[in-house]
């Protein structure tokens, strides 16, 4: 309580910490970067970092490091790619390292896109013109029809290496456009094994001092050959030193800073605990499962990381929003807003009181989403069925009417993810479609009409067991044939995961229709206002929340005081890897890590801290100088910087990051990847 309360504190004491924002490339603070570092990047050094930096399959963040299309990301990135080869080769690439020494050694990723930025429109005049008049209910159907516009004649007849995409920034005060180059064939070089990459597991996650070597490279084809990159960012063998400035290119996945109160008591209320409870069921099956048996264990390790991962997250959010002061501060600036507007007779009338209409509609969203929820499966097998049978009457449609993961940018990628040899777990599906099922009858009522129709007089465990027995759809081929054999295939079909979508595909549309209209529409429409308000007062002076669009951060190595008053070093070394290392999980070092403990240089930095300001969806991003060299690899948070979706506070959020001459020593000297470590470090 102590350090929370200290956090608030320094919060409220100045609203812009010096280090504060994730800035879009066109809206740098110019004048406080060059008041900080006495650097302010130019033209071309922009160019440069928005060419390098990529977007990791839609997860993660990444970067080209060699003229060859050599990216380099977050091994936690890359475990469905490790999982899906471990399938296809026999070969537990959790426990061993993935090693290809030679070009015909790298492994095609399936389903795997990377996707580059290449430039970014401002098309606010015209979304809003398009949006201007509409009912709130009509508001994101108008939305969607001029961003599928826009999007379509931005990608033209290149759909196969173009993507495009509106963002609404400042939740609605903003659109972009967004036009990337896609790069579809992505392999595999080098992983490490899961013991490295997450070495500490659960305890030391969101923790520090660290040792992590969580890092993994892959490298981007076209036609058949390595992709020519000449942007990339180069390594700095001796990497970040304590007071060097750090620059962080990545795509931070969301933060919720510029959210009206009345959307923060309701996450604080309803969304977190919500989530939190469906997490926990997941962690306690998935514990239940790895205590079957040695394949119980290999199947739940890494679904297990991720939602362990998960609920530390969304319990350091709740922590935060609880905080009494937090939300005091953010009562006080809206009603400071809301009086500024409200002396402006012509533009409170333009206004209104989205604040109200805000408040009005999460009332609404607490009602319908009971229902919502309740018809929703999380199963990746079922899911696969529910896209199969919408996918014929949906691109049927015209592009404008259809759900947002058929439209015609996104269909490629589709087609291409159910073709895919994803490795599906009977184990874990089995338990996600009965605890779905079971859970449906639960909320609903036993005697729901959707419920007697789903279940008749059979149990939940009885149809997934049945279902995941009896389907094809772990087949790659079957899937492919029903994505190509349209309606008629799927009316014919009697797969039993196929039957089961078809049963709550009509309502799973009805409600997901019910929240476009009564929810979704109305939010954006009031969030606009609410925009235009803090536009009006504070002149764009900000940066927009986090959209998992390109950002950069700046900010320096450097370590911080705790709450008890003892100080945190911002580098650790080698030499603490082998002290920390019991020989029992989580505290296990490979193999090769023991046999090469004579060979490694105990002082070489490993993992270390910066006070950039980072959220989920910057795992994978390259941490640069002022010069463009790789010196580190952003990979996590400290715990302080859970909170990060709601403020940053300078003084003890940290980000934290692999050591670029980590990464050398250990592809040297501890796997033999010295062709690696010398494409990495090639003099520019």
């Amino acid at each position: 309580m102590i350090r929370k309360c200290s956090l608030v504190v320094v919060l409220l004491a100045s609203s812009v910490m010096a280090d504060e924002g994730m800035w879009t490339f066109e809206a740098l603070p110019a004048k406080k970067m060059e008041a900080a570092y006495g650097f302010v990047p130019d033209a071309k050094w922009l160019e440069r970092a928005r060419l390098a930096s990529l977007q990791f399959n839609g997860l993660c963040s990444a970067s080209f490091v060699s003229p060859n299309g050599l990216m380099m990301t977050n091994h936690h990135c890359v475990e469905a790619c490790v999982a899906s080869l471990g399938q296809t080769k026999k070969t537990n690439f959790v426990e061993k390292p993935f090693m290809a020494k030679t070009g015909a050694a790298e492994t095609v990723c399936p389903d795997t896109e990377v996707q580059q930025l290449l430039s970014t429109e401002d098309v606010t005049t015209r979304v809003q013109a398009a949006t201007k008049g509409l009912a709130p209910e009509k508001f994101h159907d108008g939305l969607k029809a001029i961003n599928n516009q826009l999007e379509k004649a931005c990608v033209g007849a290149d759909e196969a290496t173009i993507a495009c995409e509106v963002t609404s920034m400042y939740h609605g005060g903003q659109y972009l456009l967004f036009r990337f180059k896609r790069y579809t064939d992505i392999r595999m070089v080098f992983a490490p094994e899961l013991a490295i990459a997450s070495f500490g597991g659960d305890p030391d996650n969101f923790v520090f001092p660290r040792y992590n070597i969580d890092a993994s490279f892959l490298r981007a084809y076209e036609n058949g050959k390595p992709a020519s990159t000449p942007v990339y960012f180069g390594f700095r063998t001796d990497g970040a030193k304590p007071g060097d400035e750090i620059f962080v290119t990545g795509h931070p996945g969301g933060t919720d800073r510029l959210l009206t109160v009345a959307q923060l008591e309701y996450q604080v209320r309803v969304t977190l605990p919500r989530r939190l409870e469906e997490f926990a069921y997941g962690r306690g099956m998935l514990h239940e499962l790895s205590r079957s048996g040695a394949r119980g264990k290999e199947v739940a390790e890494l679904p297990l990381s991720g939602l362990e991962n998960g609920i530390k997250v969304m319990r350091g959010e709740r922590d935060a929003l609880l905080e009494p002061r937090l939300l005091e501060s953010k009562r006080k600036d809206e009603a400071a807003l809301r009086q500024a507007i409200a002396k402006d007779p012509v533009l409170s009338k333009e206004i209104g009181d989205p604040w109200s209409e805000i408040s009005a509609t999460l009332a609404k969203d607490q009602v319908l989403r009971v229902r919502r929820e309740a018809v929703a499966i999380r199963s990746e097998l079922f899911m696969m069925g529910v896209t199969l049978v919408r996918a014929p009457a949906q691109r049927a449609l015209p592009e404008g009417e259809r759900f947002p993961e058929f439209s015609d940018r996104a269909l490629p990628s589709l087609g291409r993810s159910l073709a895919a040899p994803t490795p599906f777990f009977p184990e874990l599906e089995e338990r996600a479609i009965a605890h779905g099922l079971s859970r449906m009858r639960e909320v609903l009522g036993a005697d729901d009409p959707l419920v007697k129709a789903v279940l008749g007089r059979r149990a939940p465990e009885t149809i997934a067991k049945e279902a995941v027995k009896n389907s094809k759809l772990s087949d790659p081929k079957a899937r492919k044939a029903l994505w190509e054999g349209g309606q008629a295939a799927i009316d014919a079909s009697k797969d039993p995961i196929i039957v089961l979508a078809k049963s709550l595909d009509a309502e799973q549309r009805r409600v997901r229709k019910l929240n476009e209209v009564e929810v979704q529409g109305p939010l954006s429409r009031a969030s606009e206002r609410v925009a235009k308000a803090y536009f009006a007062v504070h002149k764009n002076d900000t940066y927009p929340d986090a959209t998992f669009t390109l950002r950069l951060s700046y900010g320096s190595v450097r370590g911080w005081v705790k709450a008890d008053g003892s100080t945190v070093s911002p580098v650790t070394f080698g030499a603490g890897l082998f002290e920390r290392e019991t020989g029992e999980d989580p505290y296990k070092l490979p193999a090769s890590w023991m046999a090469a403990k004579s060979k490694l240089d105990p002082t070489t930095p490993f993992n270390f801290v910066t006070d950039n300001d980072i959220v989920g969806g910057n795992s994978g991003s390259p941490m640069i100088d002022k010069d463009g060299r790789v010196v580190g690899l952003a990979f996590d948070g400290n715990r302080e910087s859970i909170g990060g979706s709601y403020w940053f506070d300078e003084k003890v959020n940290r980000c934290v990051g692999v050591h670029s001459a980590a990464i050398i020593e250990a592809l040297r000297v501890v796997y033999g990847m010295g062709a690696l470590a010398d494409e990495l470090t090639k003099p520019l």
